[in-house]
Parts: C-alpha cells; structure tokens; sequence
C-alpha cells in the first residue's frame, strides 16, 4: 500500500512570503528563508526525515551520520526547486541557466510524427520541463497524465501568479475515457507524460528493484507505454549549482513490446542513474521500499 496520499505540505501565507522574497529582493534572498524552513521539517516532520534517512543510509550507503545531516540537505535542496518553479512560472525564467543533454532523441521522436511516451520521476525540477523546450524551440506539446489529488488555495494561488503554462492535463478518469485523449495526443505528433514512481491505494502496480531493494510502482505508465508504438523517453530536469539546470532525456532501450516489466526495469535503471549523480534530489518523502 502506497503512503503518499498526494497532498502537498506548506501554508499558503508561507507560499506569499517566498513569493515576496523572490520578487522584492530576488530568488537567492528567498533561499536564505530556507536555512530556517529547512529546519523546521529537520526536526518536526518525523515521517518524512524516517523515509529519506533510509533512503541515504541503506540505499546510497551513507554512514549514519552523513545520512542524518544530509537530510537536512534534501529539504534544502527540495525547497529551492519549490522556490525556482515559482520564480520560472511567475516571469523570472532568465534569471535561470539550462543545459539540455538529449535534444537529439526528441528531434528524431519528433520527425517520426508517431508522438512520444515521456516518464519521468519525482526527482528534481521536472515541472519547469516546458520552460526547457521554450528555450530549444522545439515547436511541440507536452501532455501530462495526473490524477490530480488536491485541488488546494495554495495550488490555486500559484496558477494565479505564474504565466499560462504550455503544458496540457489529462486527468484519469474512472471510466478510462484518459485512454482516447492519450491515442488523439499521439495521433497529433505530441508528447506524453508520465511519473513512473507514484501509485495510490488500489491501483494495480509492478514491483521492481531500484537501488538494490524491491519496490512497487504504478503499473499504468509502463503497460501503456508497452502498448503504444510510439517510442519511450525517460527525462529528467535537475538542479545544479547556482541558477542552473540539466535536462536529461534517454531513449528506453532493451525493452519489448507487450511487455511492461521491461519497461519499467529499463526505467529503474535509468533513475539509478540519475540518483547516483544527484542524491539529493529524491523527492518522495514517504516509505517508499516500505
């Protein structure tokens, strides 16, 4: 059973003051607010600090006490994605660096005209991936799959602040009617998106090894995915030093149609290696390997 219930933590007025910060005096001068936030979840979110302590303990294999003060680091690390995705959505886009490794792979998914299956992870930045094509001038349209949990004043707020996203949403429907607004998406040579590390209770999943421990994972991106004859893509946008960023994007390779479970270790794989590079930026705060 999944412990992500998919509601977001923070207040509204604390959303207001980062967007203050950011606006007045700049996105750096916002980070220095998340010395003390950071903190705050450091030592009062229990739950959390319990998931991703095991996380750097036993699956990247720190010492303890490097586990321990490296928690703090992801929740610093977490709050400058919140606080970068504010300052990119709300017109503050050139304040930022990117790097794009993988243009190449969606070119040719692209001239192809059969569309194309994107997965991606709860690592990273990957909800300012549009303001990366923007910037390449890849002409195209991104689709994202969400069940869409909360519908929260905070969600409001910041739609409400940032600039009309490029993004489009296909929520999933009881009745299974996401399924024709996905094939209508391909059949226009667009984008699909997927999170491939987040199910909820009841929904079917596949379980996998990821960083040397079994996992389960929704199981709707990967049997989709092995259905459709457009081509899979596992992206990725992470932060790196300063105001900058590094979109990387991957051809699934060594997988077989009509077949979800070499999809899904195909994208197992592919986030290994992303976390090895990035440790920090794993983002589900909750019993993940339970």
């Amino acid at each position: 059973m999944s412990q992500w219930d998919g509601k977001s933590k923070g207040t509204l007025l604390g959303y207001k003051i980062f967007v203050f910060l950011i606006k007045k005096l700049g996105v750096r001068a916002a980070y220095s607010l998340l010395v003390f936030v950071a903190f705050y979840y450091f030592l009062f979110s229990p739950k959390s600090f319990r998931a991703i302590y095991y996380y750097l303990r036993h699956r990247q294999g720190y010492g303890a006490w490097k586990a321990f003060w490296k928690v703090y680091q992801t929740y610093f690390v977490f709050g400058q994605t919140i606080i970068d995705k504010v300052a990119i959505s709300s017109g503050l886009r050139d304040r930022f660096t990117y790097e794009f490794d993988g243009i190449d792979t969606l070119k040719e998914v692209l001239a192809n005209k059969n569309g194309g299956v994107l997965i991606s992870a709860h690592v990273g930045n990957f909800e300012i991936a549009d303001k990366f094509f923007a910037d390449i001038d890849l002409d195209l349209q991104i689709n994202l799959v969400t069940a869409d949990q909360e519908r929260t004043i905070i969600k409001e707020y910041i739609e409400r602040i940032s600039e009309k996203p490029s993004v489009k949403f296909i929520h999933i429907q009881e009745d299974m009617s996401h399924v024709f607004a996905i094939n209508e998406a391909l059949s226009s040579n667009q984008l699909i998106c997927f999170t491939g590390d987040r199910y909820f209770d009841g929904a079917k999943t596949l379980t996998a090894s990821l960083l040397g421990e079994e996992a389960h994972f929704p199981a709707g991106p990967f049997r989709i995915a092995s259905r459709l004859s457009a081509p899979v893509i596992f992206v990725y946008v992470m932060r790196e030093s300063g105001l900058h960023y590094h979109l990387y994007a991957r051809k699934a390779i060594d997988v077989k149609r009509r077949d979800p479970q070499s999809f899904l270790a195909a994208y197992t794989s592919s986030v290994e290696s992303i976390l090895r590079k990035y440790p920090l930026q794993w983002f589900n705060f909750f019993d993940f390997w339970k």
